[in-house]
């Protein structure tokens, strides 16, 4: 392994054009959730200038019957939830108001052909709602077992976010990206060679003076989020580096839900299946084994048997079983690979049935998750049971 480098990772906020489509697929799965935790949901959103389009195939108790037809009041639920996101990130602007926008629904019931391959019918299991391949990633670099330059990147634009939203800093509006690059020095980050932001902002700092107090603003959200001593005199920063940016949002560039797969997950540290997440209800592998990957990634680091840990597993649609299942500990392991390979299934079920049971999956618990990545966070109660370390001790007995 290379030990001195640079790195780079990317962020996006809860405003980015396609984070506000991700949101709002999300919340329509938790709300589908919420009726009936067996609702199979795969909405696709997009958002453009004044518009929000709704696809995709759904089926839940409370929202279709079983003929298929719309329950009372369930597509009034549906764009009240859109709207409500929309109205959550804080879009209220000529070009995309949460109230004036137009908005469409396509959502209709699950193909039947889908159904009869996931759903579990006498002997048969509940299979994989698709084929594909999932992977999950810890490493040492932060407290929370993630890359540093992502791990950053994100806390960054979530410091935004609570300042606009508490008013601290009412300048600014929602669209924002941020980019950090580190300096590894023998394998660990030790200090930033560039950062990056571009944010949205309000008409009154379209001008030199307005420009300046952003880049004073953000540069102090630098030093207060990045570790002390990570940014010296040879740090190259950008701030809203084409100048202004007024316009933003879904009126700046269209929205599509599942395009920023990577600031999902690890900024590019790992690799990633191509799968995306937001909109899928979890007997979508490729949300429910991404998911686990990562869980049981962070328990192999946790326990200290490795200080960086890849897994890979593999499904067939309509099979219960992995077809596959990898390990990777990047040669900073202190236990055999296939040992690990060995272990890990044996810790959690790995049918879609399985993990969904063990991480308490069926819950309407995803919009929290569509923006600021959906790992890394800390677990709390029933989001974002995928981040515990709840393994640690049943791992270093196994070993």
């Amino acid at each position: 392994m290379r030990s001195n480098y640079l790195f780079t990772s990317e962020s996006v906020s809860e405003g980015h054009p396609d984070k506000v489509s991700d949101q709002i697929s999300d919340a329509v799965v938790d709300l589908f959730l919420a009726r009936d935790p067996e609702a199979r949901v795969a909405c696709e959103t997009l958002t453009t200038t004044d518009r929000i389009v709704l696809a995709g195939e759904v089926r839940g108790k409370g929202m279709i019957d079983t003929d298929g037809n719309w329950e009372p009041g369930a597509l009034d639920a549906i764009e009240k939830a859109a709207r409500e996101t929309v109205k959550r990130i804080g879009y209220e602007q000529d070009g995309f108001h949460w109230q004036t926008l137009d908005y469409t629904c396509h959502l209709h019931p699950q193909s039947s052909d889908i159904a009869q391959g996931v759903d579990a019918d006498g002997n048969k299991d509940e299979g994989a709602g698709d084929q594909g391949i999932m992977f999950g990633y810890a490493c040492d670099e932060t407290p929370a077992l993630m890359p540093a330059t992502l791990y950053y990147s994100h806390k960054i634009l979530e410091r935004l976010a609570a300042d606009r939203h508490s008013g601290a800093a009412p300048f600014l509006e929602p669209d924002s990206k941020s980019q950090v690059s580190l300096r590894y020095e023998n394998g660990r980050p030790v200090a930033a060679t560039a950062l990056v932001v571009s944010t949205q902002h309000a008409a009154s700092h379209s001008n030199e003076e307005g420009q300046a107090a952003i880049r004073d603003y953000v540069v102090g959200v630098f030093h207060d989020i990045l570790p002390e001593g990570w940014i010296t005199d040879d740090t190259e920063i950008h701030v809203n580096p084409t100048g202004n940016f007024e316009i933003g949002g879904p009126d700046g560039d269209a929205g599509l839900t599942g395009r920023k797969i990577i600031v999902d997950t690890y900024g590019g540290a790992s690799p990633h299946g191509g799968g995306a997440f937001s909109g899928k209800d979890p007997t979508k592998v490729d949300r429910s084994a991404a998911y686990v990957t990562r869980y049981l990634a962070k328990n192999v680091v946790a326990a200290g048997l490795a200080k960086k840990c890849t897994i890979q597993v593999s499904y067939a649609i309509g099979v219960s079983h992995p077809l596959s299942f990898y390990v990777d500990l990047h040669g900073t392991g202190t236990v055999d690979e296939a040992v690990l390979e060995d272990i890990l299934p044996k810790l959690v079920n790995l049918t879609p049935r399985g993990i969904r049971e063990h991480l308490s999956l069926n819950k309407p618990i995803y919009e929290r998750s569509a923006a600021y990545g959906h790992f890394g966070r800390d677990a709390e109660g029933d989001f974002f049971t995928w981040e515990k370390t709840d393994l640690v001790d049943a791992l270093k007995a196994a070993v």
